[in-house]
């Protein structure tokens, strides 16, 4: 499928509405645009969160392990 699009004022364009049907593409998605020798592709981009955890956060997590080490029996190695 071809679309011809026009860059604005300020460098956006507006992919056509049965191209973003077809890709799945929603308001707010992120995309990569990366430069290929055929010119720009433009693919979805996947973004995970990340949480950052403090150190009390971490003393928590390693009490847990603590208290999971009581309740299941030692592995063999």
């Amino acid at each position: 499928m071809l679309s011809r699009i026009t860059i604005n004022d300020r460098g956006a364009i507006t992919i056509p509405a049965r191209m973003r049907a077809l890709f799945g593409i929603k308001a707010q998605d992120e995309l990569i645009i990366e430069n290929t020798d055929e010119g720009l592709l433009l693919r979805p981009a996947f973004s995970v969160p990340i949480e950052m955890y403090s150190e009390e956060r971490i003393e928590e997590f390693a009490s847990g392990e603590d208290a999971i080490g009581e309740i299941l029996p030692p592995t063999k190695n």
